[in-house]
């Protein structure tokens, strides 16, 4: 595949649905028996911390294959001082189309324009090993934790500008558009009918993200 040939575009209504469609693709069986971001994606759209101007897209041949949103947070230090940054995630990219460049083509594209919008700081949660070539680090090397000195190996964070992070200690506050979604909820169960059917069954990688999620850096 020439990079060349995919398209990178802001998403639009006419969207939606093929998105969280693909979200679902993406995600379904990989971190929990099933998924929850395509509904995650659905109510993020109208949260006010969401971010249009960096909800894209990326096509080939006329199809959405991946995707990536953000949402705004805060990093605060010991004194109170806040600064605003983003939060990246969900990046999708349906899985016949992955490890091509995709969701490469997206971040470069996104992280770029969020600079332009004045950001510095790109944080999110997610499995090191998937984003480390794309410029992030543990959060302990920035010295940014959750509340209670938490550094979670799963906390991944990615300068825009170099130094933006001095070395003093932010803590993290994620924007409460993140708040977890009960998928045996009736809100989730009728939302995920109106999508093809999907067996729910266990996959290693469900482990793997366990393991990612309840770890924290201590040294």
């Amino acid at each position: 595949m020439n990079n060349n040939d995919i398209i990178i575009r802001r998403e639009n209504e006419n969207d939606y649905r093929e998105v969280e469609n693909l979200a679902r693709e993406a995600f379904w069986n990989q971190n929990c028996e099933g998924c929850h971001e395509h509904l995650f994606i659905h109510k993020m759209r109208s949260h006010p911390d969401f971010i249009p101007e960096l909800d894209f897209i990326a096509e080939l041949d006329g199809k959405i294959v991946g995707a990536v949103m953000y949402c705004k947070a805060k990093l605060a230090d010991e004194k109170g001082c806040e600064k605003d940054i983003v939060t990246m995630g969900p990046l999708c990219v349906l899985p016949e189309y992955q490890r091509r460049g995709i969701g490469k083509a997206l971040l470069e594209h996104t992280f770029g324009l969020a600079g332009d919008m004045g950001y510095d700081v790109v944080i999110n949660f997610g499995n090191p090993d998937n984003y480390v070539a794309r410029g992030y680090k543990s959060c302990k090397k920035y010295n940014v934790c959750f509340e209670g000195d938490i550094f979670p190996a799963a906390l991944l964070v990615k300068e825009l500008n170099s130094g933006a992070l001095d070395g003093r200690k932010w803590f993290y506050h994620p924007s409460d558009v993140d708040a977890p979604i009960d998928t045996d909820s009736q809100e989730f169960l009728e939302f995920d009918a109106l999508f093809p059917h999907k067996e729910k069954r266990w996959k290693p990688s469900q482990e793997e993200f366990y393991i990612h999620s309840h770890s924290a850096i201590t040294w």
